[in-house]
């Protein structure tokens, strides 16, 4: 039988229109319905669940932009908080501050063995850090994941680009599930959910067409291929780490 995992993006509880109305919806994991919902279906339908949420923040004032790994037995065994805040301000398109509602993480959660593989955890504006995705790797990752709600001028601009990019460097597989459309009249998300191999051949993508209900991306996970393409072009003996820092 196939081993399966579901993977959900970046704030998947919800998309708030205000720092204040963000705090007010947060909820630790603990006594999040969401969370605990995902959690009995990842138990009765024995898959594993990665998924982007909020949860409050230590100072009472913003929330921590968490990705949690919920395993086939329900239990979340992994939490990760979003390092790189959104901070940005596009001259014709959206000013953003993610930190004046959002408390950044301050580690790399080492990549964790799944029945998928070792997958290192990362979020939306991290993506834009290859440092992060480099680290990963160098920890042993073979599954990156991007669970996003990327702008649409910033989508369309790069969205592809950097995940086929974050793919080819760290010679892993890269899985980016994306909100999108209109949350509400500040926000729209670009969608285009990816599934990038090691190679960085994009193996399965969604539309982006909000006016669709739901769709999925399926792609299939092959550690065999991955090991091929490192062995084939074996990057990482070829860095040069007596000239640049290891990350």
């Amino acid at each position: 039988m196939a081993i399966a995992a579901l993977f959900l993006p970046e704030a998947a509880d919800y998309i708030s229109s205000s720092a204040a109305e963000s705090v007010s919806l947060a909820r630790s994991l603990n006594t999040s319905p969401f969370v605990q919902g995902l959690q009995e279906e990842a138990k009765r339908a024995s898959i594993a669940i990665n998924v982007g949420v909020h949860e409050p923040a230590d100072d009472g004032k913003r929330v921590k932009n968490s990705l949690i790994w919920i395993d086939e037995q329900g239990s979340i065994t992994q939490n990760y908080q979003k390092l790189h805040l959104f901070d940005i301000d596009i001259k014709g398109g959206p000013r953003l501050r993610e930190s004046d509602s959002v408390q950044p993480g301050s580690d790399i959660l080492p990549p964790f063995s799944s029945t998928l593989g070792k997958v290192g955890l990362t979020i939306c504006y991290d993506l834009r850090f290859p440092e992060l995705a480099l680290a990963q790797r160098r920890r042993g990752a073979e599954i990156i994941t991007v669970p996003s709600a990327f702008t649409v001028p910033t989508g369309k601009a790069h969205w592809e680009i950097l995940l086929r990019a974050r793919a080819i460097e760290t010679q892993c597989y890269v899985i980016a599930a994306a909100q999108v459309g209109k949350h509400n009249e500040k926000r729209q998300s670009y969608g285009h959910s990816m599934i990038v191999s090691p190679w960085g051949e994009i193996l399965a993508e969604l539309s982006g067409n909000e006016n669709i209900e739901s769709e999925i991306a399926i792609a299939e996970i092959d550690l065999e291929t991955l090991g091929k393409t490192r062995t084939a072009m074996p990057l990482w003996d070829q860095r040069r780490w007596d000239v640049y820092p290891q990350l």
